[in-house]
């Protein structure tokens, strides 16, 4: 094998690394300035876009250390038995690296994640030492998150805690059934008891000592998790089931959702096709009412027969549909667990609808003011000067929401 450049192993372990949904910058079209026309590029090898917990956007070199993997999981691209590039960073190589893209400003933190190699106790070992040495060596302050390996020692994944800003660990699939199917090698109980041993230890570093000092920061940037989407045949509900279980047991910041990309070479049991992005756009929705809106999971997932989130509207404004007869409500009057519930209000808007009220009357107009999507909102509330008469109760409401219907092109 030829020995490949900093250049080619970047290209290589950069790309492998798009799979990850951790933190992304997919939607955005290409730009660069090699025409002479403007300024800057959003093509560098490596680099995605993530949001701090007080809402900055931030870019992070998010790589591989090596797409090499003695496991063969039938939905992953780089497992043992697929014919793809092969390419490994030293650990001095992702630290230079990392140092370099920071000095000139490209990015702000680091994404660092990994296929297993030799065990994952040597995989994780690499891992914390590129972290270590950007800590202790070259004084690194900024952002990094640690994609740490399940079956690895609690002493690395707790040192991994105590230099990284986040850590996530993949639960992989919506059940384990299915992860028993395409990920043999791997085991669901080792994932869930790294997952508890990350929350006890951010648990145990919120308690002062006897003394009155804080124990070392562990992960102050919590942890979080992914789940491959349409790899199996889990609908919306089981797979919002687990993530309701992931939240409440291990306190987890987020649950990324990754639609199952086919890939080459692979296995007779996983489609052949992907599933459609707007499946994985609906869970992320239907994930937001069920932490910030007070929705239960039946209520968002009992509005299909299949227990699938409808692909066509969002999910909240298909509850409203489906329960008309709580609507339209009085924005003047009405309280905040049922405002939540209005499509086309979001949280701001409610709590300045409440704010506002208490002082005048609200009209059509105010709302307008306030931020509130009206063109959705319309027909579910009153306000003064605005009833929406009979629309709430349209058999054409659906259709005025739903895209166009598209014709399919044969080839």
């Amino acid at each position: 094998m030829a020995r490949q450049t900093l250049d080619q192993k970047l290209a290589i372990l950069s790309d492998a690394a798009k799979y990850d949904a951790s933190c992304a910058s997919s939607g955005s079209t290409r730009r660069h300035s090699r025409d002479g026309k403007g300024l800057g590029s959003n093509e560098g090898s490596g680099i995605c876009h993530a949001y701090t917990p007080d809402g900055r956007c931030i870019s992070l070199l998010k790589i591989l250390m090596t797409n090499f993997c003695i496991y063969d999981c039938s939905y992953c691209i780089n497992r043992v038995s697929s014919n793809v590039p092969r390419a490994r960073f030293s650990v001095d190589e992702a630290v230079r690296l990392t140092i370099e893209f920071y000095r000139r400003n490209y990015i702000e933190g680091l994404f660092l994640s990994s296929g297993v190699i030799r065990s994952p106790d040597a995989t994780m070992s690499d891992m914390v030492q590129i972290a270590r040495k950007l800590r202790h060596e070259e004084n690194f302050r900024g952002y990094i998150h640690l994609k740490t390996i399940p079956d690895a020692s609690p002493d690395l994944i707790a040192e991994a805690g105590r230099l990284a800003d986040r850590l996530s660990i993949n639960v992989e699939l919506p059940t384990d059934s299915a992860l028993a199917q395409y990920a043999p090698e791997k085991k669901p109980e080792h994932i869930r008891r790294a997952m508890a041993n990350v929350r006890m230890a951010r648990d145990a570093n919120k308690e002062r000592t006897f003394t009155g000092k804080r124990p070392p920061r562990f992960a102050p940037a919590g942890q979080s998790t992914q789940m491959i989407i349409g790899a199996d045949g889990s609908n919306d509900a089981t797979v919002l089931r687990q993530s309701t279980r992931l939240y409440a047991s291990y306190r987890l910041k987020r649950v990324y959702y990754s639609a199952f990309s086919p890939i080459p070479d692979s296995s007779a049991k996983l489609p052949l096709i992907r599933p459609p992005l707007e499946r994985e756009h609906r869970l992320y929705q239907a994930d937001w009412l069920l932490r910030f809106y007070d929705f239960g999971l039946d209520e968002i997932t009992s509005v299909t027969r299949d227990g699938n989130l409808d692909l066509d509207i969002d999910p909240k404004l298909a509850w409203a549909l489906a329960h008309r007869g709580v609507f339209p409500l009085d924005v003047n009057r009405a309280s905040r667990e049922l405002l939540l519930r209005v499509p086309g209000f979001g949280i701001k808007t409610v709590d300045r609808i409440l704010a506002t009220r208490r002082h005048r009357t609200l009209r059509f107009e105010d709302l307008l003011r306030m931020g509130a999507a009206m063109k959705k909102a319309r027909a579910f509330v009153t306000a003064g000067g605005w009833t929406p008469g009979s629309l709430t109760d349209s058999a054409d409401l659906r259709a005025r929401f739903a895209p166009p219907p598209e014709q399919l092109a044969l080839f």
